[in-house]
């Protein structure tokens, strides 16, 4: 875990999102600091972000693009990878471009678990025949069928660890209105692109992704701001590597949810601030009997031992859970990680 101080401790705590969108962001969300007890000016918020993104506490800083909302789709997909070939079948896995991550799990069969984005829905079918043939093992695709929550936040003791969901300011900004359009525009485009990777940790973000683009600062905090509103992105703040802050426990915890409960078990085990991810999703007959994933994050093995007996106990509120009921798969090696391609399924969504 990265040593970290009371300020860079509340700095996490309080803008995992809702930093503000404005010309001057770092003068409010300092105030706002300030008013929380934390005593800090705008320069040294902007030193203190820029120095946690240059460390790796930060994977990035930003807007959080929803990949799902800007076009395309993506889908999860196990498969079993003997233990002598294993290499072999993650190479051959990874070298589609397709595949942005890719995880070891520990299960008896179902070992290896990665994702599969593309621009164009029925490409999906085509890169998982084209895996089957090259490694010579069946592909079970587990798209999602509900999205209960998706919110990977995580605190870190110290300051402000106690203020739920952190500061929101995403109220500051202009006043924008929705649009009904699915698609994106040519400029809108070229805005998703330039911010899919977070914003520079400048003094001035907003106004530097504007220069870049050749576009008025106003038109691109109205347009991130709308964004926000609209579901393409997800939220706008500091993103962490949760890693470095400890978070060494990944657990992925499944669970066989009769399906006349399921939508009311989803937004029970949402609520939970420790669950980051949590869907319903399809079972396959003979091998795979889960049809509901709730991922986890913990800081230690007893600690993601005791989240996931709490997810147990709240499941056990809605019917009989027996232990062949579920089952927490681990992360056991990181395969595969280069991030959505936004940028291609950007493209495949502009309004002609």
């Amino acid at each position: 875990m990265t040593d970290l101080d009371s300020v860079d401790r509340a700095i996490l705590n309080a803008y995992q999102g809702g930093f503000p969108v404005v010309a001057d962001p770092y003068g409010p969300a300092a105030a706002a600091l300030r008013d929380h007890g934390v005593d800090v000016t705008a320069a040294e918020l902007h030193e203190r972000l820029a120095a946690l993104d240059e460390e790796g506490v930060l994977t990035r800083f930003g807007a959080l693009i929803n990949a799902e909302a800007i076009g395309g789709t993506a889908t999860l997909v196990a498969m079993h990878a003997p233990e002598d070939r294993f290499d072999e079948v993650a190479e051959r896995v990874n070298a589609h471009a397709e595949v942005a991550h890719n995880y070891e799990r520990e299960h008896p069969h179902l070992n290896m678990w990665f994702v599969v984005s593309v621009a164009e829905e029925d490409r999906v079918d085509e890169v998982l025949a084209e895996i089957e043939e090259e490694t010579g093992q069946e592909t079970y695709n587990l798209p999602k069928q509900r999205e209960f929550h998706v919110g990977a936040k995580f605190p870190v003791e110290g300051t402000l660890e106690d203020v739920d969901g952190g500061i929101d300011l995403s109220d500051l900004g202009p006043d924008v209105e929705l649009v009904d359009r699915d698609g994106l525009t040519p400029r809108e485009r070229d805005l998703v692109v330039e911010i899919q990777g977070g914003l520079p940790t400048t003094r001035t973000p907003y106004r530097d992704v504007a220069e870049a683009l050749g576009e008025d600062v106003e038109w691109v905090l109205s347009t991130i701001k709308r964004f926000d509103a609209e579901g393409k992105v997800r939220r706008v703040g500091v993103i962490p590597n949760h890693y470095s802050l400890g978070y060494s426990e990944n657990g992925m915890t499944v669970w066989n949810v009769p399906d006349d409960v399921v939508d009311e078990v989803g937004p029970e085990i949402s609520a939970f601030d420790f669950v980051t991810h949590c869907y319903r999703r399809p079972r396959h007959e003979g091998v795979w009997p889960y049809n509901f994933f709730a991922m986890t994050h913990g800081r230690s093995e007893d600690e993601s031992e005791a989240r996931v007996e709490q997810v147990r106990e709240k499941m056990a509120e809605h019917w009989d859970v027996t232990d062949d009921d579920w089952d927490t798969l681990f992360s056991t090696g990181i395969l595969k990680k280069t991030g959505i391609r936004i940028e291609e399924r950007a493209d495949a969504n502009v309004d002609s």
